[in-house]
């Protein structure tokens, strides 16, 4: 599906009647008079280093870059080769676009300052996971990369930045992803709609493809990590065999399909319908998913295309958090789907799922 800038049907294959993304962020910037455009460069920014990493994801099997580095992060996970390379290329994009004075990384321990004047004249903050799901890389299966945009308030300084930036999701400006897999695509909101962009790699451009994103309310499939499972609570088991039975009346069931990368099964599940879980294990009782790069953007984005997010019990986006890499447990895709895990989690079983 493309968007045509004229009033009839796109030809196939007819470039100069495709919006490209630049295009679409000046189109839009246009009905806001108060812009300053330094929200536009932003976005132009974080899509070049989406296309840096393309570039070099695509070349993984020719370079040296599959494998781990031989380092680990702050979440004490090995680090590899793309994920340095991602993290890296998303700094120094926004570090050169001069638009964002504070990052936040899954692979950093802290926030970097980017405002080379130490006083945040600049206004936005960004977080992001550079490259989700990087196991994935060296069997050239599918990867991610997922930001978060908010605004600082005037007076902020570097001291006192990160607290001011640990705000819950619903007061992020923009947020977003890119799916690398068997084209590259961007997708993200402002808080006015979902839209997704294709990478043309011929002209090096990302071209509207997805305007007004929805995500389907009847679900097609549910993503979890099923290996876990003795790891679940009760509840939670109970919820999963309720997906598992066929609809009486139609003879449909949901299907069960894991990628093993968050932006990925997100991904599919947006387009598709359906419902992605990484709930609290024994394990990992606070979840593992992280708020502010990874449960938090993509919350906001679901929203803004018909879905929900939910915590099993709370709504993530109202959560505050209270440190950059804080963790959380994630139930997010089609609303009737974390509406009814959300009856199972709580207790209230079928009875309260009805039609869900």
């Amino acid at each position: 599906m493309s968007h045509a800038l004229s009033d009839g049907p796109a030809p196939s294959g007819a470039l100069e009647s495709v919006m490209t993304l630049e295009q679409f962020i000046l189109d839009r910037r246009g009905r806001f008079p108060q812009s300053t455009g330094a929200f536009s460069r932003l976005l132009r920014d974080v899509s070049v280093a989406a296309k840096i990493i393309n570039h070099n994801i695509r070349r993984a099997g020719i370079l040296d870059v599959m494998g781990e580095s031989g380092t680990v992060n702050v979440q004490d996970e090995k680090q590899k080769k793309l994920d340095e390379i991602a993290d890296r290329e998303l700094e120094r994009a926004l570090r050169r676009g001069g638009e964002c004075c504070l990052v936040g990384s899954e692979e950093q321990a802290d926030t970097i300052s980017l405002s080379p004047r130490g006083d945040f004249q600049e206004r936005f903050a960004v977080f992001f996971d550079p490259l989700d799901g990087s196991s994935n890389t060296d069997v050239n299966a599918s990867v991610g990369t997922i930001f978060s945009v908010y605004t600082l308030p005037e007076g902020a300084d570097e001291g006192d930045a990160l607290d001011v930036a640990l705000r819950p999701g619903a007061e992020q400006v923009a947020a977003g992803y890119v799916a690398y897999g068997s084209s590259t695509m961007f997708v993200f909101t402002t808080g006015n709609g979902v839209n997704g962009f294709t990478l043309d790699p011929g002209i090096g451009e990302f071209l509207l493809t997805h305007p007004d994103l929805q995500i389907p309310q009847a679900p097609a499939m549910y993503s979890i990590n099923e290996a876990d499972i003795e790891d679940f609570s009760p509840e939670l088991r109970t919820f999963l065999q309720w997906l598992k039975t066929k609809d009486p009346d139609t003879g449909h069931r949901i299907r069960a399909r894991y990628i093993g990368s968050f932006v990925s099964d997100f991904h599919r599940n947006l387009l598709t319908g359906g419902l992605y879980m990484y709930p609290a294990t024994s394990d990992h009782p606070d979840g593992k998913l992280r708020l502010m790069y990874e449960a938090n953007p993509m919350a906001f984005l679901v929203e803004q295309a018909g879905g929900r997010a939910s915590t099993g019990h709370q709504r993530i986006l109202d959560l505050q958090p209270e440190g950059l890499h804080e963790r959380t447990p994630l139930f997010i895709g089609s609303a009737p789907l974390v509406k009814a895990a959300e009856a199972y989690l709580q207790g209230r079983g079928a009875e309260a799922v009805g039609g869900a």
